[in-house]
């Protein structure tokens, strides 16, 4: 899925499986299925049960992974990751997963999400000797859980997770064991799954479905799963009072495919509810509703539908453009935005055009998108968009700019309407998005609009904290 620079970044993707003859082959393809959630690096770690292998570049998942590469890394249990860095930069140092192959007994990380408390767990570690490899947190994890026997590994994780503190969903291996873990406020999604007798996880479940593997349930907040030869077991580490559900909504607005089912229930059917309640926040005279292809889609339906104003299809999208954010100049990436989205002339020609979009994070491209509409014959443009203003920085593992770069943090809804050259803007309120979900609205971190953060986050953080320091 191509981001704009009008969208937050996302985050990564995580997928294991254990007992299957062709799990390699298998995790390269929840991989493909989880690429939305990270475009940056790819990497795959497996295991036949007596030595792990390795291996992970730059780019996507199939730029990396060829069916020659893919034949070193034999076994019947495998990890692999897609990053987006929150911590941390693009660097193939960086890449996951993380490993630490020692005869004892080797182990192997990747992980979604961002711990808050990177710092302080770091320079504990570096106190007792331990030598940093890469200026990622996630290594803050393998380093806990490195040179341990593995009679003692359960015992160093259960300890492990308690110290963390932020978000934190976990793939790991060892020669005999594929483990789960999710954080006690389930920031990240993560899911259990089988396809015919070997177990599945993976951040979402479309990377089941393109396997064909069956749904089990998702991880619970603060679980974990412990899959070997004697099969699966489920440990719980934290005391009930310590489980705080906070899902990040922004998984259902955005960063989800929406044939996904996340924190019980199908994005596609979120993303239209929130569609209907925009219609009813904000209602406009117009001609058509039409989404901002891909994002946009099904909040387009739900608006359509809620209105009575006919969908219609006024961009089409090029699939085979690169991500726009990775452009080093401005210029270049004005003409990305231009080539990634084409206008319908036939469509748009003298009409009121409701403009249905997931979020504005910049607004440099929305604006340029309704200049390209105008351009193209659009009477009026009306903008309507599925989450409230992004107000506030996110410390669980989206990589949203700072407060400064954030245009709903330094000016108001109109300021941001004549800035865009709209006719009128309108998006969804927290309690709309909040009555989009079915789950319990306090199970919901609603942090980057209404800036109630679920845990303390440092005074001062960004993803590059580890590398200022070395």
């Amino acid at each position: 899925m191509n981001r704009s620079p009008d969208h937050p970044r996302e985050h990564c993707g995580l997928f294991g499986i254990f007992g299957h003859p062709e799990a390699t082959k298998l995790t390269y393809l929840g991989l493909h299925a989880l690429q939305h959630r990270g475009e940056e690096s790819a990497g795959i770690v497996s295991s036949d049960g007596q030595q792990v292998y390795s291996a992970k570049g730059m780019g996507l998942v199939g730029d990396v992974f060829d069916e020659e590469r893919l034949q070193t890394l034999p076994g019947h249990l495998a990890i692999g990751h897609v990053r987006y860095s929150t911590t941390g930069s693009s660097h193939i140092r960086n890449a996951q997963p993380l490993l630490d192959d020692v005869p004892q007994c080797s182990i192997a990380v990747a992980h979604n999400g961002n711990l808050i408390n990177t710092t302080d767990l770091r320079t504990q570690l570096e106190a007792r000797g331990i030598k940093f490899q890469t200026t990622v947190d996630s290594e803050i994890i393998l380093q806990f859980l490195a040179k341990s026997a593995p009679h003692e590994l359960e015992a160093k994780l259960i300890q492990c997770v308690r110290e963390l503190q932020g978000a934190f969903s976990l793939v790991i291996l060892t020669e005999q064991a594929l483990i789960g873990v999710r954080d006690p406020h389930g920031f990240r999604p993560l899911c259990l799954g089988k396809v015919d007798r070997a177990w599945v996880l993976a951040s979402e479940t479309c990377a089941l479905d393109l396997i064909g593997a069956e749904f089990v349930r998702e991880v619970e907040p603060g679980e974990i799963i412990w899959i070997t030869g004697d099969g699966m077991r489920s440990l719980k580490p934290f005391a009930p009072s310590d489980i705080k559900p906070a899902f990040c909504i922004f998984e259902h607005v955005y960063f989800a495919r929406p044939d996904s089912i996340i924190f019980g229930e199908q994005v596609e059917t979120v993303r239209y509810r929130l569609g209907k309640e925009l219609a009813k926040e904000h209602p406009a005279n117009a001609d058509l509703v039409m989404p901002v292809p891909d994002s946009g889609n099904f909040a387009a339906l739900g608006f359509s539908h809620a209105s009575g104003i006919p969908f219609a299809w006024g961009m089409v999208r090029n699939h085979y453009i690169g991500r726009t954010f990775i452009q080093p100049h401005q210029a270049k990436r004005d003409f990305q935005v231009r080539v990634k989205l084409n206008p319908l002339k036939s469509v748009l020609q003298g009409r009121r055009v409701v403009v249905v979009d997931d979020s504005i994070i910049r607004g440099t491209t929305s604006k340029l998108r309704i200049a390209t509409l105008r351009q193209a014959g659009a009477r009026e443009i009306h903008m309507r968009i599925s989450c409230p203003p992004t107000r506030h920085p996110c410390y669980y593992g989206i990589d949203f700019p700072s407060r400064k770069e954030l245009i709903a943090a330094n000016h108001s809804v109109e300021e941001i309407r004549s800035f865009l050259g709209a006719d009128s803007l309108g998006y969804v309120s927290v309690e709309g998005l909040l009555r989009a979900v079915s789950g319990k609205k306090e199970h919901y971190c609603t942090a980057c609009f209404s800036g109630r953060y679920p845990l303390p986050v440092p005074e001062a953080s960004d993803k590059y904290v580890l590398e200022k320091q070395c």
